[in-house]
């Protein structure tokens, strides 16, 4: 099957470095996307634009600020299921600010840094990885750190459209130790769009920590609306 997957904000190369061979030894045809973060809506129209590479049918993967990427590109008629991982899952007219803001702030918050054009990106150093990412090795760090891109707020607090989980079987894996983006945030928007739900334990990066659980999930989800390639 033909299977998009989407970063989060941060934008890593690396997110799905650990799981696309997985896939791909299980015969899905991989597309990766490099997304802008200038906007929800320029992120929505880049990764849109894949689309016309694949052969159908599709299905959408979104990490993080990734869902609601894929929430918004999946009202495309070659779409046919959605993943969420530790993926934000709007609502229509709902921002991915609005969606946080109704609770606690994770602690991720301690380390945002704005720039001076209203750009967000991560301060990472020894407190952070003890706090945010403890599972990821020394080496993955690195990569992350020097990966890491700017984001614009307007991937924040621009608001979506009417979601394609109304419409689309999704599934979603929750990550029970997010201190990005938190477990109960996680578990209802997941109830709320009544996805088919996992959980693994760990932190926010859990592509990286958990791939062979990640492959898994994607690989059932695939099968259940299109099959393998």
């Amino acid at each position: 099957m033909d299977i998009v997957l989407v970063h989060g904000a941060g934008g890593r190369p690396t997110t799905w470095s650990a799981v696309q061979p997985l896939l791909a030894a299980r015969g899905h045809r991989l597309f990766t996307v490099t997304n802008p973060m200038t906007s929800l809506a320029d992120d929505v129209a880049n990764t849109a634009a894949v689309l016309d590479e694949t052969e159908g049918p599709v299905l959408l993967v979104g990490h993080s600020y990734g869902g609601a990427v894929i929430t918004n590109v999946g009202r495309d008629p070659r779409v046919e299921g959605l993943v969420y991982i530790a993926a934000f899952g709007p609502d229509e007219g709902e921002t991915v600010n609005r969606i946080v803001e109704r609770y606690e702030p994770a602690e991720i918050s301690k380390y945002m840094r704005r720039g001076p054009n209203g750009d967000w990106k991560s301060e990472t150093g020894p407190e952070f990885w003890a706090e945010i990412g403890p599972d990821l090795s020394a080496e993955q760090r690195e990569i992350v750190e020097a990966e890491g891109r700017r984001a614009e707020n307007l991937i924040f607090t621009e608001a979506t459209g009417v979601p394609a989980w109304r419409t689309l079987p999704s599934w979603y894996l929750v990550a029970d130790d997010d201190r990005t983006l938190r477990p109960e945030i996680q578990n209802d928007m997941a109830t709320r769009m009544k996805a088919t739900v996992e959980h693994v334990p760990g932190s926010h990066y859990t592509t990286l920590v958990w791939p062979e659980r990640v492959a898994d999930l994607i690989h059932t989800a695939a099968l259940a609306v299109g099959g393998a390639a």
